[in-house]
């Protein structure tokens, strides 16, 4: 006979008046956490108490009711109600839905099994939830003050909802994590959001970091120069996409329309440029996003006069350089630091450098047959070059210069022939005509040659001007292009190396555009001048202006039709004798300027000389893309340099980098630990094992504040 079932009897629900409830003290929640007090209670006056109260009645000695009802389970609730009726929203007797429990059990076993017996809401559901409200009418502010969280958590979790649906069913299934998904949502495209799970799925590397960088490998940052100098307002009102990342600092976002942005770029380009040039005057304005270093060789500069300051720019100049020294003498005897003083110091500053900053006044008739080169500075401001004028435009009594220079040896050897054909030499002027004829071409010679030895023997035993007459040559040579009239028979050569892209944005091709920028406004217009400026320059710039000038001919570089070897053996030591170093120069290897330019074996062969095989090992199965990414950030700092760039002790021995470490000694290999390395480098990416249940584990982190 089967035995019959017996029968469980629910706890009764009723309305209990508010003050005859009370909290227990058998309540398991001592700790806060989650919606505060003050946004549930807002939360029950907009929606009403969703969950009722459980209650056990309170008992006097003999065992009987005494009409008041314990709180076990439910305190929060019970501590909003009791917040609004001490705001007098609610009655002291308003009914509260209470589920009121006779059970034998332990109060505290209430309190316990109704919080751990609770599953939390899962992340997905809670962004699919926010969806749906959206899609229902409410906006992101509505959503955010229903549910008393930010406007940005809210903008968050709307972006993880529109993730591809099927790597939302992944995610639902545990088989991708919550910083996946994050990843996968800076971009709306699901196609290929797809193609790069499909594509990681297949490989070792899953991580977060490397999701977002296939997602943006084809994108333009925000920040690159292009994009600043348009602007993502007018890219995105061109039609442009920008990806967002709203779960980490982006800088911007990607820019997704490359095309676009080139399109945009060189249509702002030619509009600035052509301004420049009807505002301004010039023959020509060329354009380009870079131009190649050296692209003004051969090309005369002549540089403007900084505009003169008016009678009142000059009497507030000196008001306000006056306040700056008294202030400045002030704060330097103070004993306290006082950031009132110093941002008045830096206003003044200011006020004095926008007064020195006066515009360049140039010649009218060199602009008109002068030009402009107009690119992208490297933080996307516009950068003007002015005052360039090609051999074609120059005046045509200047055009030739050097036809009559004493160092066009043609000419000279021609005219000696021709002396020398008609009898000149040894030829005795016809005493018998007393008419005063030009000396003949012989004679001059001779007594010019007497006195070029003589000279040279005068100027061998005068160091200071034998200096300044090779100075004289050099700078004619630099800075006048169709003026280097000198004597001396002294060449000064700079090589071009238009092909090598991003030299001249290096800080040392900045500094040398500096100095020849600086010195070109300080030296004299016309090249008749010049001998008289470095007779009267003092001795420290003169011999800064030489080594500026000596340093523009140095070339060093290993072409594959020339090696050159004796220049190069001959630069090494010029490097040895200044201390020279690529290092310390400011040298970094790179993916841009060599790992992403040699072949893997090239890649693996530099990480296995500056980190050890151990690090080759670890970053041997990449791609080459990605392992010369890994490798430069392993090698970020450890003073490597490729074989061209490095010191040679002795021709055919040792070779040694920047910082004196034997290169592939076993003595000088780093030891690599495997922290060094990314974690998907080091194992497999693990799959969450959390249960679906607990939001605040779920979602807790950096990225995301979603679910409290």
């Amino acid at each position: 006979m089967a035995q019959a079932i017996q029968k469980i009897t629910l706890s009764t629900a009723r309305d209990i008046p508010f003050n005859k409830l009370t909290l227990s003290q058998e309540n398991v929640r001592k700790i806060k956490a989650g919606v505060s007090i003050e946004d549930l209670a807002e939360d029950i006056a907009h929606r009403g108490l969703l969950t009722s109260l459980n209650v056990r009645p309170e008992l006097d000695g003999d065992g009987n009711e005494t009409g008041i009802y314990r709180i076990p389970a439910g305190g929060r609730r019970y501590r909003a109600l009791e917040r609004l009726v001490a705001q007098k929203r609610l009655a002291k007797t308003a009914g509260v839905p209470c589920i009121v429990s006779k059970s034998e059990t332990l109060e505290v076993e209430d309190s316990l099994a109704e919080n751990l017996q609770r599953v939390s809401l899962h992340p997905l559901d809670q962004f699919r939830a926010f969806q749906t409200l959206r899609e229902q009418g409410l906006g992101e502010e509505d959503i955010a003050a229903r549910f008393f969280v930010s406007i940005a958590t809210v903008r968050q979790r709307l972006r993880l909802a529109s993730v591809s649906p099927r790597l939302l069913d992944l995610y639902a299934e545990d088989e991708m994590t919550l910083e996946q998904i994050i990843a996968f949502s800076i971009t709306n495209d699901h196609v290929r959001q797809e193609q790069v799970w499909d594509t990681i799925s297949r490989s070792h590397s899953r991580e977060p970091f490397y999701i977002r960088r296939l997602l943006t490998e084809t994108a333009i940052r925000a920040s690159d120069r292009r994009a600043v100098y348009v602007g993502i307002e007018a890219y995105e009102a061109a039609g442009g996409v920008t990806m967002r990342d709203l779960f980490d600092q982006d800088q911007g976002g990607w820019l997704q329309d490359p095309a676009l942005l080139e399109q945009l770029v060189m249509e702002k380009l030619k509009a600035d440029a052509e301004a420049i040039q009807v505002s301004e005057g010039w023959k020509w304005v060329e354009a380009a996003f870079d131009f190649p270093y050296g692209h003004t060789s051969g090309l005369r500069r002549f540089y403007g006069e900084q505009a003169e300051m008016t009678e009142d720019e000059l009497a507030r100049y000196d008001a306000t350089r006056a306040k700056y020294d008294k202030l400045d003498a002030e704060y330097a005897e103070a004993d306290e630091y006082s950031e009132a003083t110093e941002q008045k110091l830096e206003e003044l500053g200011s006020e004095l450098d926008r007064l020195n900053d006066r515009p360049y006044v140039f010649d009218p008739q060199e602009v008109a047959r002068g030009g402009v080169f107009v690119s992208l500075g490297a933080g996307g401001e516009l950068k003007i070059e002015r005052g360039f004028v090609r051999p074609e435009d120059e005046p045509k009594d200047e055009t030739d210069p050097s036809a009559d220079a004493c160092d066009d040896g043609a000419d000279h050897g021609s005219d000696l022939l021709a002396t020398r054909a008609a009898g000149g030499e040894g030829t005795e002027p016809d005493d018998e005509d007393e008419t005063i004829k030009p000396l003949p071409d012989r004679l001059v010679l001779d007594l010019t040659a007497a006195r070029t030895i003589a000279l040279r023997n005068a100027l061998a035993n005068n160091p200071v001007i034998a200096f300044v007459a090779v100075l004289h040559a050099f700078v004619l040579k630099i800075f006048y292009v169709y003026g280097s009239d000198s004597c001396l028979e002294v060449t000064l050569q700079s090589a071009r190396f238009s092909q090598t892209a991003g030299l001249g944005d290096t800080v040392w091709a900045k500094e040398i555009d500096q100095r020849q920028e600086g010195w070109g406004q300080d030296l004299p217009k016309d090249p008749n001048d010049l001998w008289d400026f470095l007779i009267k320059l003092d001795e420290v710039s003169r011999q800064a202006l030489f080594a500026h000038c000596a340093s523009l001919s140095v070339n060093a570089v290993i072409e594959p039709w020339n090696k050159r070897t004796r220049a190069i053996a001959h630069a090494n030591q010029l490097a040895s004798s200044i201390g020279f170093d690529m290092v310390e120069a400011g040298w970094t290897t790179t993916a841009d300027n060599y790992l992403g330019r040699v072949t893997k074996a090239h890649i693996l062969q530099a990480v296995r000389e500056a980190k050890g095989d151990q690090a080759a090992e670890f970053i041997g199965h990449l791609k080459k893309a990605d392992m010369a990414c890994e490798a430069e950030r392993l090698m970020t700092g450890c003073g490597w340099l490729p074989e061209p760039l490095r010191m040679m002790v002795e021709e055919g021995t040792i070779e040694h980098n920047a910082v004196g470490d034997t290169i592939g000694s076993d003595e000088g290999e780093t030891i690599f630990e495997a922290q060094d390395l990314p974690a998907f480098l080091v194992e497999e990416p693990e799959t969450s094992s959390d249960d679906t249940g607990d939001t605040e584990s779920a979602i807790d982190g950096e990225h995301l504040a979603a679910a409290e």
